[in-house]
């Protein structure tokens, strides 16, 4: 499994249930990876989405732990071992674990690479992705560095 996000200097991915800052090129980035493919979120994530609908073109996993929280158009989990039972039916490269925090924290363990779109800015953030750099994972590939917004970021896959 991969794991894919934003972050910006602190680590930090969100403030108030949303991103930290929308960057085109980024979303593009995004859309790229997980097109086609699986993404596993939380029902708040789902719910940032627009229209609090699942993407497009994507197999929606969505974790809840509400009972009350039910939909017919997504795949809707309740403990993280249904969502590896689910995400076992496709190939582990084509699984994305897409937020939010928790969900990332839940899952880290599982990925094998992590696709992060590094900011060189410092936001208020509320939400943070585990720190990469301080843990067992390295950088095997980045991108160069854009520029949008006044805003340098760069892609960094990170693997174990």
């Amino acid at each position: 499994m991969n794991a894919i996000v934003a972050v910006d200097r602190n680590w930090g991915i969100g403030r108030n249930n949303d991103l930290l800052v929308h960057l085109p090129g980024d979303l593009k980035y995004y859309k790229e990876k997980t097109l086609g493919n699986v993404i596993i979120v939380g029902q708040k994530t789902l719910e940032s989405f627009p229209g609090s609908k699942p993407l497009p073109g994507r197999t929606n996993i969505v974790l809840s732990d509400d009972p009350a929280f039910v939909r017919d158009d997504c795949i809707v989990c309740r403990t993280k071992e249904e969502v590896l039972e689910k995400a076992a039916a496709y190939e582990p490269d084509r699984v994305f674990i897409c937020g939010g925090a928790s969900i990332y924290r839940l899952f880290l363990d599982d990925c094998d690479a992590c696709y992060v779109t590094k900011i060189d800015e410092a936001f208020e953030a509320d939400t943070y992705f585990p720190d990469l750099d301080a843990r067992l994972w390295r950088i095997d590939w980045a991108s160069p560095a854009r520029e949008e917004k006044g805003l340098r970021y760069r892609f960094v896959r990170y693997v174990k």
